[in-house]
């Protein structure tokens, strides 16, 4: 992966999952909170665990020394998640293809330590918002709701009109 890739897929999934949030929002507080046995238990909960992860990770990447809080709700994510895209595309601006081979340590939620590549972590990041928000676009289907296309060549269609 070079820098100009890592950037692309990160400015991806910041776009992807703004579209799952905005159709998600359009939603009633019952729809979004009926446990389904989907993933994290409901469209609310799934959404606000890629948030949770998204932060998380940009945090560990970008050593901000911030404490880590495991714990986030969906209105959690719908007034913060702007503000953590802006800090992962801010990070991704300014990477070299250098940087995707440092390695990043920290510890897991069960307080292990790990360490992995940027490189790594991006992959890891944009995989894991990819899984989650497809089990999300499920849900809303279930409902009999049409939700947003976040294929990846959808993105890029709209970044060239």
């Amino acid at each position: 992966m070079t820098a100009n890739e890592a950037c692309r897929l990160i400015r991806y999934s910041g776009w992807a999952s703004r579209k799952v949030l905005t159709a998600a929002l359009q939603l009633t507080m019952e729809q979004l909170e009926t446990p389904n046995g989907i993933s994290h238990g409901s469209i609310a909960g799934t959404l606000a665990h890629i948030y949770l992860a998204d932060r998380v990770w940009q945090e560990r990447i970008t050593f901000s020394n911030k404490p880590l809080v495991w714990d986030a709700s969906l209105a959690d994510a719908e007034a913060a998640w702007p503000e953590i895209q802006k800090a992962w595309e801010a990070w991704a601006d300014a990477l070299t293809d250098g940087d995707l081979e440092r390695p990043i340590q920290y510890k897991s939620i069960a307080g292990n330590q790990g360490e992995n590549t940027a490189g790594e972590i991006v992959t890891h990041v944009v995989n894991h918002a990819t899984l989650h928000r497809g089990q999300v676009v499920g849900m809303i289907r279930q409902l009999d709701v049409q939700p947003p296309a976040t294929d990846f060549i959808y993105y890029l269609r709209e970044l060239a009109q």
